[in-house]
């Protein structure tokens, strides 16, 4: 069984001058907001949603942590990904690329239907489309659903 990739076990944290870095590359400016919120994003384990990070960086309003998760969105350094229940949930996106542009990290995603955790299952990739000639594919939102392990060793079943 294909088991959740933990985002940050390859790689060790990224200190402050790789975050800076990255901004920097793809023409951000590397201000503390945009270097706070983008921090939290490559150290979470899965994707985060704007009141997840809300509660997580208590010193940012939620406006100022929009306005930089739209940046980074538009930049590509993240993916935008839908839970299914309407909620957006940003990830690091390994590939940067700018928005409109073919991502080559596209994944598939667990949601579970429990907790409401959504996991990143990175070793599985979305599946390529062919699509009828006029059609461009801006994104690709491959979700799956059902119970995560936790809530299965806990016996919690919806």
């Amino acid at each position: 069984m294909n088991r959740p990739h933990n985002r940050t076990s390859p790689h060790p944290p990224h200190t402050a001058g790789e975050i800076d870095t990255q901004l920097a590359d793809a023409g951000i400016k590397p201000t503390s907001n945009r270097i706070l919120v983008f921090r939290e994003i490559i150290r979470s384990d899965r994707p985060l949603s704007l009141m997840e990070l809300d509660t997580r960086l208590e010193t940012l309003d939620k406006s100022s942590i929009f306005r930089v998760l739209t940046l980074l969105f538009e930049h590509g350094l993240i993916h935008a990904v839908e839970d299914g229940r309407g909620i957006v949930r940003y990830e690091h996106c390994t590939s940067p690329h700018h928005h409109g542009e073919t991502d080559s990290d596209l994944h598939a995603h667990f949601y579970c239907e429990n907790c409401n955790k959504v996991f990143c299952l990175e070793r599985i990739p979305a599946p390529e489309v062919e699509l009828p000639e006029g059609f461009k594919v801006n994104s690709v939102n491959y979700m799956i659903k059902g119970i995560c392990p936790d809530c299965t060793r806990a016996g919690k079943r919806r």
